[in-house]
């Protein structure tokens, strides 16, 4: 319900030059204003000592300076060492009582009593602390359900500060009287969050429903406090325990965030960037920003309409969050790196609403390359590459011992990727790297915290409906449509050395990514319960579609490659057939092998047949490391006589040939004269193969 404003008297209307934004507020002239307060609330109870900074002292909180703050609290010492005791003896008297319960043997019936004094505490403590639990509450899977249903209510339902503090913030901020901005508010907030409370509102300029957060009073003289503590704390523990990753710069990266969202001017232009870069995705709502009734402390924004993505089972949206954050991380690099429950919506025409965009992280493109490339190599189980991998990330240290790490990775992700892409869990990878990070000294570079926390949290939101879901398993098909398809060198390099393994194509590796590049869907409405001949047509055209775009340019030159090199060897099989026959029935001759295939000939006839199998939509596996034996050259004749033999009577099978023929119609234009284009290609190419392999035998 809103609350009708009276519409400003000409009286009322400026007639001289509006006073500056920090003037002295108006009188109460609102009923809004003139409605019952809500008292104090418990931060400002427990912890309103903090907000006491002058002017000047406040305005060099604006943005995050470590050395500010300690220049600031080093002449507050009283409050400083205050402020340390109010969290020892706050969080040292949970710890007791959870004590005593232990020892009393009652911990089972005071687990939800104590989960909720938890949640008291942090609110009492203030936002630093309810942002830590926030990312906690997001991870069902790590923590018990009493104490998760209490810390979930930390995302959206903190207890408000007073009206009447918010409403003079909201006129000080825009230098007017709210009724002049507005024509409608609730009389209460419908949301508050740890550093900020958001009402409802109608704007009188156009009359469109909006959002408008209102900064609680005193966060950032609280927050720039409790990070001094963490950070003093973290130099201490990185000293004591000789820790591998700096932790202070750890808190330097999240104070940094946490101070650019402390500034709502900078939420609004990160709300109109990643509207910019990701509104246009299918079924994502991203609100729009209204820059000119936006300051430091006030934000007014679209109003969304709709439910937790967390309290609805909705798979296809969860789906659709997925394709967003792997377009945010890997493809722009720009990120919302605070997804809880609290963020992420279901709108009632079922869209994913995106909200709160103060804490965004950037990942610049030789990092996106290399987290694309160990995912990859991760799947691929080539741990060797993966610790690779992780120097490039800043994981490890260039000068560790890369077979041991190599081994070490191995005893921890083996067991994991022998389940499949789809069963891989991000938090167990997390946890299984444990020992092997401490041992080989790992540093968790500060970029990659925002960047952990991130996905932690969209797999925790997924789990919370549905146990099996696996963030990695969703993300990696669009991983692999990446790595296919992206035109960075890097990028190309990797899939190069992916695919020739010690100079033999890897073809099954090329038809898992394939595969999982096709399972990357978008659309709401996806066919089921399709006949197999169906599956099979829409499986061929995807993949023609995909190699004759100029997008999959680069695999469709591995795969003429490859095409060429098995024709050449189909060539040589076909020529040791018809020796055999001319030379049947001829004395002697008969007896001698005139073999003209290497084994990678062989290679490369086998590798043919999977081609066709693959372009065919066929569901058929085979071991494409195939070992081949030295047997004598009679054995060897007979043996390629049989391949050749194999591969003609399965090109001979119109069953097998017509789903590619039937396809083609299908195709769009541009696709249907690169594939009248590729003859003439695959025969020069066989011409140069050809002549140069009978220049190398002739020579050598």
């Amino acid at each position: 319900m809103l609350l009708r404003l009276p519409s400003p008297s000409l009286s009322s209307l400026p007639s001289t030059p509006k006073p500056s934004r920090f003037s002295p507020p108006r009188p109460c002239r609102s009923p809004f204003r003139c409605a019952a307060f809500i008292n104090d609330d418990a931060f400002t109870a427990k912890s309103g000592y903090l907000f006491d900074l002058t002017a000047s002292e406040a305005n060099s909180l604006a943005d995050y300076d470590i050395s500010k703050i300690g220049a600031i609290y080093s002449r507050k010492p009283l409050i400083f060492f205050r402020r340390i005791l109010q969290i020892t003896v706050t969080f040292g008297y949970w710890f007791a009582l959870r004590f005593i319960d232990r020892q009393m043997e009652r911990s089972d019936q005071m687990f939800e009593v104590r989960a909720a004094e938890l949640r008291q505490i942090l609110v009492e403590l203030g936002p630093a602390y309810i942002k830590i639990a926030q990312a906690i509450s997001s991870r069902p899977d790590l923590i018990p359900p009493s104490y998760l249903d209490e810390l979930s209510l930390l995302q959206d339902r903190i207890s408000p500060f007073s009206n009447e503090v918010a409403i003079k913030m909201i006129e000080k901020e825009l230098a007017l009287p709210i009724d002049e901005v507005f024509t409608e508010i609730s009389p209460e907030p419908v949301a508050a969050a740890s550093l900020g409370q958001v009402y409802q509102a109608r704007l009188r300029q156009s009359g469109q429903l909006v959002a408008v957060k209102v900064q609680r009073p005193g966060v950032q003289a609280a927050i720039s406090l409790d990070i001094l503590i963490l950070h003093s704390l973290a130099g201490v523990l990185w000293r004591i325990r000789k820790l591998n990753t700096d932790l202070q710069a750890v808190v330097d990266e999240w104070a940094s965030s946490l101070f650019r969202e402390m500034d709502y001017r900078k939420e609004a232009n990160n709300g109109i960037k990643f509207r910019q870069l990701y509104g246009g995705i299918p079924d994502v709502l991203v609100p729009e920003m209204y820059l000119e009734h936006t300051t430091r402390r006030v934000l007014v924004m679209e109003w969304v309409e709709g439910q937790k993505l967390s309290e609805v089972n909705d798979l296809y949206l969860v789906e659709v969050g997925t394709y967003c954050s792997f377009n945010q991380l890997l493809e722009c690099g720009f990120y919302h790196a605070d997804p809880h429950p609290g963020n992420l919506l279901r709108t009632y025409d079922g869209k994913l609403a995106y909200l709160d965009f103060g804490m965004m992280g950037e990942f610049k493109e030789e990092l996106r390359n290399g987290f694309i490339e160990a995912s990859l190599h991760l799947v691929n189980g080539d741990f060797g590459a993966l610790a690779k991998d992780f120097v490039t990330l800043g994981l490890i240290p260039p000068t560790a011992d890369k077979e041991a790490v190599t081994k070490a990775l191995t005893g921890v992700f083996q067991n994991a990727v022998a389940k499949g892409v789809s069963n891989i869990s991000f938090g167990d990878l997390l946890g299984d790297l444990g020992t092997t990070m401490y041992k080989f000294k790992f540093r968790i570079p500060s970029y990659f915290s925002l960047v952990i926390r991130s996905l932690a949290v969209l797999e925790g939101v997924a789990i919370s409906f549905n146990p099996d879901y696996k963030v990695l398993g969703s993300t990696y098909p669009w991983i692999a449509r990446k790595i296919l398809t992206d035109n960075s060198p890097q990028l190309k390099a990797s899939l190069q050395a992916l695919l020739y393994e010690e100079g033999v194509f890897r073809i099954d590796r090329l038809e898992s990514l394939l595969a999982e590049s096709l399972r990357a869907k978008t659309e709401k409405t996806v066919v089921r319960n399709q006949d197999n001949d169906a599956n099979s047509r829409i499986l061929i055209k995807q993949i023609l579609s995909f190699m004759l775009a100029e997008k999959g340019a680069f695999v469709k030159d591995i795969l003429l490659q490859e095409f060429v090199k098995g024709l050449d060897a189909l060539g040589l099989a076909t020529l040791d057939s018809l020796t055999v026959v001319v030379t049947t029935n001829v004395p002697l001759v008969s007896t001698i092998s005139f073999s003209t295939m290497t084994n990678e000939d062989k290679i490369n006839l086998r590798t043919l047949r999977r081609l066709l199998i693959l372009l065919s939509g066929s569901q058929r596996s085979e071991n494409s490391k195939t070992v081949i034996r030295e047997d004598s050259p009679y054995e060897n004749l007979q043996m390629n006589l049989a391949e050749a033999s194999l591969f003609f009577n399965q090109l001979g099978s119109i069953q097998e040939v017509l789903p590619i023929l039937s396809v083609i119609p299908e195709l769009s234009p541009e696709s249907q004269q690169q594939l009248l284009n590729l003859p003439a290609d695959l025969t020069g190419r066989l011409i140069s193969r050809a002549v140069a392999r009978t220049i190398r035998r002739v020579i050598l």
